[in-house]
């Protein structure tokens, strides 16, 4: 395995990890501005309501999105690493 295909494996499985990713981070986001706004309005500061909120929201996307992550990734390892492997 020379260099330039090494760093390009590497990128397209870096490239996958960041996609994969967005999903996830961006309902945690979008739930924790919610959640600290709501702190911001009513003065509840309360420790679980943070995490719990949270967590049923990364759950839940995570759920959703299961095929089209575990899709994306068996895509990368038949058409990039199984290749490579086998010696083709």
């Amino acid at each position: 395995m020379d260099e330039t295909l090494f760093y390009d494996v590497l990128r397209q499985g870096l490239w996958t990890a960041f996609v994969i990713s967005i999903p996830i981070l961006t309902v945690a986001l979008a739930a924790g501005l919610t959640v600290g706004l709501f702190q911001a309005l009513t003065s509840i500061q309360e420790m679980t309501l943070t995490f719990v909120p949270k967590l049923a929201a990364i759950i839940g996307i995570f759920w959703v999105t299961m095929a089209y992550m575990s899709e994306t990734l068996v895509g990368l390892f038949q058409n990039t690493l199984v290749p490579i492997i086998a010696g083709g």
